[in-house]
């Protein structure tokens, strides 16, 4: 009998689970750390959400664990490299609370356009003021998307159905995709200026951070409603509640915030705001289909050996997966460098395996890959699992080639993306199970450790350029730890590779993109 401890009380759409009598199931609700590691010592399974954390020492401390599963998406509060180390599995339930969040985004919509909550706190307070809340309708309305991901989908199949108009921003969707949908591809610009509603279901990353700023606002037309069920930091809290202020912006509808709970209670407390406490994926419905799933999983992994949607192992056998696993980190980190440094949308992904990787299956692999290369552009939580499918939603066409002859390497792994804007690639090898390489990025030689922060720089081959980027870092105080150049011929351009100590911030990014000679720069950060 396999014993599962879980740390919530709520055993809504576990019955299978709970029925089956190869399975013992004991609840401890939230225990402390000191009782996690106590209790965990005798446990197969693990089943928990987001009210404990499993450290490094609860690991540690569990003798028996096999199965780690989180039911629901994010797995935050799970030490995942301690988890693999051990050769635990974690597995979460990816994109259960879609329908959800896309229905709570609505709701608030409707809310915003109906004046529905003042309205219920009017009435509620004995007051009849009809007047003082006439509302407007959505037929006709241009609905803006920022972000077209399974979330973004949603929303705009339902508010077609509205008869809303829906204009779209994503970088990284196909224009196919995108017309199967009924709606219009624009650029940000483009959908700020002519969205009478913005809605937000992007993630959150370098590019979106703070995209909802003064700056951005006020592009956008008077009056216009802003709905946000995304990621809170997208939008400048201060600045939005200055827009609706002073009437440039009409309303907002927010159910994520900044920091939860708020330190800073400026945009709740700002008239004509919506405000809910991030409730977009808590429904019932939600809550049961992700348990009902989890439930399946857990019996699937310890009666059938089946591992699905893992975070941290690909559905091989373990044998198997202990020889390819350098490669599958190495094809995850290939993935996340392209992931952070192309750009328009991708069109499609040739993933090319030689040497001795031609052994084995390399599906593992690729999706992988996938996961690197989505996470950064996804509007959802991107597993080995939901990665293929997120890229199919995506309009992404994804192949694979074998090659047995490595005339270099003993075996390479070669990802070549196109985009509507321009084609990418980059290889990288083993030397050693813990020495990875990146040795070609874009059909020039380097040789790059794919590990921590770096600035990629594309640059006239000139003098004086290297100089210039060090003075703007070293003004910065932003140390360089090392730095590696790939060119073609002397004076054409060349690409710089810079390893660097920390993250670097936007701002000193646009000071090295406005160096002479300097034609691009991109920051990419890898795991270590």
């Amino acid at each position: 009998m396999y014993k599962i401890l879980m740390t919530y009380d709520s055993a809504e759409g576990l019955e299978k689970l709970l029925e089956n009598k190869d399975f013992k199931i004991e609840t401890h609700n939230k225990p402390s750390p000191e009782e996690f590691k106590k209790l965990i010592k005798d446990y197969d399974g693990l089943l928990i959400r987001s009210e404990v954390k499993v450290t490094a020492d609860i690991i540690q401390a569990a003798d028996k664990l096999k199965f780690i599963g989180r039911a629901g998406t994010g797995v935050d509060n799970v030490d995942k490299a301690a988890a693999t180390k051990k050769g635990i599995v974690v597995a979460n339930v990816p994109g259960g609370n879609t329908i959800s969040a896309a229905e709570h985004t609505i709701g608030l919509m409707l809310s915003m356009a109906r004046n529905i909550p003042q309205a219920h706190q009017s009435l509620k307070s004995k007051k009849w003021d009809r007047s003082k809340f006439m509302g407007t309708e959505l037929l006709g309305k241009t609905l803006g998307l920022i972000g077209f991901g399974r979330i973004g989908m949603e929303v705009a199949k339902r508010m077609i159905a509205f008869g809303m108009k829906i204009s779209v921003y994503d970088p990284f969707i196909n224009e196919s995709i995108a017309k199967g949908y009924g709606v219009e591809i624009n650029s940000l610009d483009e959908v700020l200026a002519k969205a009478d509603y913005i809605s937000i279901h992007s993630p959150l990353n370098d590019d979106t951070r703070g995209m909802i700023n003064a700056q951005n606002i006020g592009k956008m037309k008077d009056g216009v409603r802003i709905i946000n069920c995304a990621r809170g930091p997208i939008i400048n809290e201060k600045d939005l509640s200055d827009a609706i202020k002073s009437g440039k912006v009409e309303s907002a509808a927010i159910d994520v915030f900044a920091k939860e709970p708020p330190d800073d209670w400026t945009i709740i407390d700002t008239e004509n705001t919506i405000v809910t406490p991030h409730l977009a994926a808590s429904t019932e419905e939600a809550q049961v289909k992700i348990a009902q799933e989890m439930s399946d999983m857990i019996i699937d992994f310890f009666t059938k050996g089946l591992i699905r949607n893992s975070v941290n192992v690909p559905t091989v056998d373990w044998e198997t997966y202990k020889k390819i696993a350098p490669y599958i980190e190495l094809a995850e980190k290939l993935g996340s460098f392209q992931g952070q440094t192309l750009e328009g949308r991708i069109e499609s992904v040739e993933l090319q395996y030689r040497g001795t990787l031609t052994s084995f299956r390399t599906n593992p692999l690729t999706v992988s890959y996938l996961q690197g290369l989505l996470s950064p552009i996804s509007d959802i939580m991107v597993n080995l699992v939901n990665a293929p499918g997120i890229a199919k939603d995506m309009g992404i066409k994804v192949t694979e080639s074998k090659i047995a002859e490595s005339q270099d390497y003993t075996a390479l792994i070669t990802a070549i993306v196109k985009t509507d804007k321009r084609s990418a690639s980059i290889s990288a090898t083993l030397f050693s199970e813990s020495n990875p390489r990146i040795v070609n990025i874009n059909g020039l030689n380097v040789d790059v450790i794919p590990s921590g922060a770096m600035i990629l720089i594309i640059n006239e081959d000139k003098p004086g350029v290297v100089g210039s980027i060090g003075e703007v870092l070293g003004a910065e105080n932003i140390n360089i730890g090392g730095m590696n150049v790939g060119r073609e011929k002397a004076q054409s351009d060349a690409l710089m590779i810079f390893e660097v100590d920390e993250k670097v911030p936007a701002d000193v990014m646009e000071k090295l993109i406005k160096i002479s000679k300097v034609k691009k720069a991109k920051f990419v950060e890898l795991e270590d």
